[in-house]
Parts: structure tokens; C-alpha cells; sequence
């Protein structure tokens, strides 16, 4: 497996992943609005402006295949982080992380971090060290669940 920073050409590879997983663990959850909402906010289009805007991606490939990505907003917010269904539960989400927690380290985070967890991922969370700082809560339609670490 290789974890490494995104580049233009993976974007829309990225998009696909994130709007597929996002209707199978995610937006089921949400109402109409908000799921049109969600993946009107995160497709290709939407994930250039964040790059742009300084978010900062990695992918993990396996045998050249798109496995996953991961995206730290400010250095202090997890943004993103989807794993492909056949590569969850085989450390890859941890080792995604582990990269990103660096690299907002390294630029300037204080190591602090939150994310905005689905109901789906509140475990994968957990595993990682976050805990809840809410109540579930919804906004735009799309539940989530605070959380730091």
C-alpha cells in the first residue's frame, strides 16, 4: 500500500469513491435535501475547491488501485475519510490517519483534531482516539456526530 499526498488526476477517481460510500453508509440517514446537499458539496468540482483552498489530501493506493483517501481541513479538522468497502477493516483507514495527523502536525497543528462523524464511522473514531463532544446533530438535513480527539 502507498499513502501519498492527492494529485489532479486522482480528484475525480476521489469523487466516485466519495459519492458511492457516502450513498451506502451515509446519506441513507439524511433527508432528501440533505443527501442531495452532501453530494452536491463533495463531488469532483467541490473537492478542487477545497484543494484549492488549502484542505489537504492523501490517497492509499493498493497495487495501483484507489483504496482510500483522507482530507484535514486547517490542520485541526478531519474532513475526509473513506475507505473502499472490500479495504475497511484492514488497518488502512489507521495508516491513512496516521499520515494526515503528521502532516497537520508538521505544518503547524497543535494535535488537536475534530471530526464530524456519521453514525456508520462513530467506531472507526472511536478506534482512532476520538471521543464524543455532542449529541448527535443535524445540519442541512445531515446527521453527524462531534467528535475529538
Amino acid at each position: 500500500m502507498q499513502i501519498r499526498p492527492i494529485e489532479a488526476g486522482d480528484v475525480a477517481a476521489v469523487a466516485a469513491l466519495l459519492q458511492a460510500l457516502a450513498r451506502r453508509f451515509i446519506v441513507h440517514e439524511a433527508t432528501p435535501e440533505g443527501a442531495a446537499t452532501f453530494l452536491r458539496e463533495n463531488d469532483a468540482a467541490a473537492i478542487g475547491r477545497y484543494i484549492a483552498a488549502g484542505m489537504v489530501y492523501h490517497v492509499a493506493q493498493v497495487d495501483g488501485a484507489l483504496a482510500g483517501f483522507i482530507a484535514v481541513r486547517e490542520r485541526s479538522h478531519l474532513y475526509h475519510m473513506f475507505v473502499d468497502a472490500p479495504w475497511q477493516r484492514r488497518g488502512i483507514g489507521r495508516q491513512m490517519w496516521a499520515v494526515a495527523r503528521q502532516a497537520a502536525c508538521d505544518a503547524g497543528g497543535d494535535g488537536r483534531f475534530t471530526v464530524n462523524a456519521s453514525n456508520y464511522a462513530v467506531p472507526a473514531y472511536h478506534a482512532l482516539g476520538f471521543a464524543r463532544t455532542a449529541p448527535m446533530q443535524t445540519v442541512k438535513g445531515l446527521p453527524f456526530n462531534p467528535m475529538a480527539l
